[in-house]
């Protein structure tokens, strides 16, 4: 079964940058959606950037130049490099896998595997 381990959350304040990494167990996630999600406190889980098998990106509104996700298909990582970081970025950021080659989908329900999460805290 596919494993998928977060790093590189912490405590930082308004305005700093973070980088995420996502390592994949298995290299045929390479092929595959991976996406970038957050969960805030009484919140749901919302989608933040995802990036398809064909490297293909898409952002949601709010973080949409400050954030970036990339992969590095040699490596079996997926990134998120946040800057200009807000008070309301503040969350658990999870990394998911969605076996589709093609395209993407901002649906968390329909990812396949999910990593434990790491927290990030932006003060102002």
């Amino acid at each position: 079964q596919v494993r998928l381990v977060e790093t590189g959350g912490g405590s930082v304040q308004a305005g700093d940058s973070l980088r995420l990494s996502c390592t994949v167990s298995d290299s045929y996630s390479n092929t595959y959606c991976m996406g970038w999600f957050r969960q805030a406190p009484g919140k749901e889980r919302e989608g933040v950037a995802v990036i398809t098998g064909r490297d293909v990106t898409a952002y949601v509104d709010s973080v949409k130049g400050r954030f970036t996700i990339s992969r590095d298909k040699s490596k079996n990582i997926a990134y998120l490099q946040m800057n200009s970081l807000k008070p309301e970025d503040s969350a658990i950021y999870y990394c998911g896998l969605y076996k589709a080659k093609e395209y993407c989908t901002w649906y968390s329900g329909n990812y396949d595997a999910w990593g434990q999460g790491t927290q990030v805290t932006v003060s102002s």
